[in-house]
């Protein structure tokens, strides 16, 4: 009896070291998709031992019909100022490569995607609450938000040929509610063009923001951790 009690002992002393460790593998996994230090300490990303598939890359790298306007990047926006040393977009790489099937799939039809933004360093989102603090429009930097993990577009449509953008609901950065989704006051061509980026980009597992007819999170995002990386600083 003593003998299979102390094989039972044996049995469940096993079992806790088993679970213990593969605890230690998770987490040694979630530090590698994006180490935690990034936050308070920016560095080169490209010297971080991360899968591929979690890895900031320049959109250009993944395909080069998306049209860029990284409005942060001039003064062209609701700051006036210019937030970003280089007009760049860049997603994680698993991001980037659904937003390219996106593209792919729009040229069939004889349109393309514009970018207004993407990974958004938590330093720029911090700048944006000060001026902005509605969590309607900006991220509480207090939390993060999707732009900071390299999780979200900011995007419209426009005609391959012409290169012209398509008419939507407002401009970019309109924090009106004839931005939001469901307003109810816009044209009808206005809104079939507003419905087929919303139809596409849901199609490769882009999720709308009620508030902001642009803007879309990637299915997964909260996998990624928030980074405070100059765009610079990004291969």
């Amino acid at each position: 009896m003593k003998n299979i009690n102390f094989s039972k002992y044996l049995i469940v002393c096993l079992g806790i070291i088993i679970l213990l460790i593969g605890l230690s593998f998770r987490q040694m996994e979630s530090n590698a998709i994006a180490p935690s230090n990034l936050t308070s300490s920016p560095e080169n990303i490209a010297s971080y031992q991360v899968p591929d598939w979690a890895r900031l890359v320049d959109i250009r790298s993944i395909n080069p019909n998306i049209v860029l306007d990284i409005r942060y990047a001039t003064t062209n926006n609701f700051l006036e100022e210019k937030l970003y040393p280089v007009a760049k977009c860049a997603l994680r790489k698993e991001v980037a490569q659904k937003l390219s099937k996106v593209q792919k799939d729009l040229e069939e039809i004889g349109l393309g995607l514009k970018v207004f933004d993407c990974y958004r360093p938590l330093s720029v989102t911090k700048k944006m609450w000060e001026v902005l603090p509605d969590s309607r429009y900006v991220a509480n930097p207090a939390k993060g938000s999707r732009h900071n993990r390299g999780a979200a577009v900011d995007v419209s449509l426009v005609d391959v040929k012409t290169g012209i953008e398509l008419e939507m609901p407002t401009d970019y950065d309109d924090f009106s509610q004839k931005a939001w989704r469901d307003y109810d006051g816009n044209e009808p061509q206005v809104k079939k063009n507003s419905d087929l980026l919303a139809s596409m980009m849901k199609k490769h597992g882009f999720e709308p923001l009620i508030t902001e007819w642009w803007h879309f999170d990637a299915e997964g995002w909260e996998k990624f951790s928030i980074l405070d990386v100059s765009l610079d600083e990004i291969p």
